[in-house]
């Protein structure tokens, strides 16, 4: 679904009540907004905590994080560099509000051999890792918007040909990505252009 239709559900999504957004003979994805948090969050707002799921067959649901995205995606890479292009454009258009599957259409004909979960998978969570930081980030961030931070990092991880061993230290180190793939959709930085599109920054 679009941006603007997933935003209203986490918006609207009630207390403890899961909303499945996504559903494959192989993967379930489903929001939670617990109404008590653990200790160690409590920092956080109940209000604006959104906890993001993924269920496998037999397997018990989990919280994927970014890093299995960025990592599916640089396997994907690897076995397909000619389809750097699309894969940016695709992931651009899920940044600026369209639809994560009728986005990545294009690349679904592919035959994938090195991957995490599935392509329509890793595309509706990045589209709910953006609207996590949209909708609940509450500390500070160099980024106008906050979820510059993962799209400059799937940018990166899709365009780059840096080793997945050095990507994945950068990220896990708290380093932001490279400016250059942030600077002309960041509203903070002087470089900022109103209505960028997809590919700007190649």
């Amino acid at each position: 679904m679009y941006y603007e239709d997933m935003f209203s559900i986490v918006e609207k999504l009630p207390f403890d009540t899961e909303a499945e957004v996504f559903s494959s003979d192989t993967e379930r994805i489903y929001l939670l907004r617990p109404s008590v948090l653990p200790r160690k969050f409590s920092s956080y707002n109940p209000e604006t905590n959104i906890q993001i799921w993924l269920e496998e067959p037999g397997r018990k649901a989990f919280k994927p994080n970014h890093l299995r995205i960025l990592i599916d995606l640089k396997l994907r890479m690897r076995e397909h560099p000619n389809l750097k292009y699309k894969f940016l454009e695709a992931f651009d258009k899920i940044f600026y509000g369209a639809d994560p599957l009728i986005s990545i259409e294009p690349l679904l004909s592919y035959k994938y051999t090195q991957h995490i979960g599935s392509l329509e998978s890793t595309a509706i969570l990045a589209q709910l890792f953006i609207i996590e930081q949209e909708y609940g980030f509450t500390g500070r961030t160099k980024y106008n918007p906050p979820s510059l931070y993962i799209q400059g990092w799937i940018r990166n991880f899709i365009d780059s040909d840096a080793e997945i061993d050095i990507l994945c230290r950068r990220i896990c180190s708290f380093t932001p990505p490279p400016v250059k793939y942030t600077c002309c959709d960041d509203k903070n930085h002087k470089n900022y252009m109103n209505n960028a599109e997809p590919l700007w920054y190649l």
